[in-house]
């Protein structure tokens, strides 16, 4: 498997990764958006952004970069710094497919992206994907798992991502709403020729939705890698925002808000990446903070009280308006 390349690594940034969905594309549901990026942006400038970004992170020891087809141009912008920089072959490069960008560069968009599991969508977007990242791609993600995802029992889509696996690229899936451990247990079990399809994992876990974290551990404990996502829950554990109880500890610690809540994660040990959502070199540099902290057991209980219900969460979530 790809992380194998994070195995070797000795920079404490390893296992903190890169996603690009908050400058892929001008709108997002993160919260704080309109602080983050200026109020015209292009095409170019979100390439610009982009590159800035995967420089400093790279600079920062940062191994894996994770975009997704629904990502506006992430993907293109990706391949741009990769084929820049033909030096660089000790990261892990990671995409999705399943959702189809459909906002055409627009904030206020009736509808941003368009979601399919069909043989025929991973067909067209594989195909996409290839033209601009060929042989960087790694590793290659369902976007966004349900339990009622006709892809947990396409036997067809299994065949031919199946053969996307035997060309050389690493098969995983990401989950979201509040059936994460439902969608997790079934996809465990979905095999081609007696062999397990999926190689990793990426959910949505953080300090207010943890409701996936038996699931994780028993996909670790499979062997899959598992990738966390939504760390700062949209920006909600971010600064002003962030709950009391962890806007405390970080002020023990003098660090941010957000450097507490992903080091929480990276304190599990079924968490192989813990991704970054920043959308500037500050907020990385910030979060990249989470190697730091050693926190202590009031302390983590004090932050654990903060866990919501999972129905609730993805309600809220649900909620927020694209900026």
């Amino acid at each position: 498997m790809p992380f194998a390349r994070l195995a070797s690594a000795t920079t404490p940034t390893c296992h903190i990764g890169l996603g690009l969905a908050a400058v892929g594309r001008p709108g997002y549901i993160n919260l704080g958006r309109d602080q983050d990026l200026p109020p015209v942006r292009s095409v170019e400038t979100l390439r610009g952004r982009t590159h800035e970004l995967l420089d400093a992170a790279y600079a920062q020891g940062v191994c894996y970069f994770d975009a997704a087809r629904s990502y506006g141009r992430a993907e293109e912008f990706l391949a741009d710094w990769l084929h820049a920089r033909p030096a660089v072959d000790d990261i892990v490069v990671g995409s999705k497919w399943g959702y189809t960008y459909t906002a055409d560069w627009s904030t206020d968009a009736a509808q941003h992206e368009v979601k399919d599991h069909s043989v025929a969508t991973f067909e067209r977007q594989h195909a996409e994907t290839a033209a601009l990242l060929g042989d960087r791609l790694d590793l290659y993600q369902i976007h966004s798992l349900t339990p009622d995802s006709p892809a947990l029992t396409d036997k067809e889509l299994h065949a031919r991502l199946a053969e996307a696996a035997a060309g050389g690229v690493t098969i995983g899936f990401s989950t979201s709403g509040p059936g994460q451990a439902d969608t997790i247990r079934a996809a465990l079990a979905v095999t081609v020729d007696g062999e397990p399809l999926f190689r990793t994992v990426q959910s949505t876990y953080n300090l207010l939705e943890t409701s996936a974290a038996p699931a994780l551990a028993e996909a670790h404990d499979a062997g899959l890698t598992v990738l966390v996502k939504e760390g700062m829950a949209n920006g909600r554990l971010a600064g002003e925002r962030a709950p009391q109880a962890l806007r405390a500890v970080a002020a023990e610690a003098s660090l941010g808000c957000d450097a507490i809540a992903l080091a929480v994660i990276l304190r599990r040990p079924w968490a192989g990446v813990v991704l970054s959502g920043a959308a500037t070199v500050d907020q990385l540099v910030s979060n990249l903070h989470a190697t730091v902290p050693d926190l202590d057991e009031e302390q983590l209980a004090r932050l654990e009280t903060l866990a919501e219900d999972p129905g609730a969460y993805w309600e809220r979530r649900g909620q927020l308006p694209w900026h």
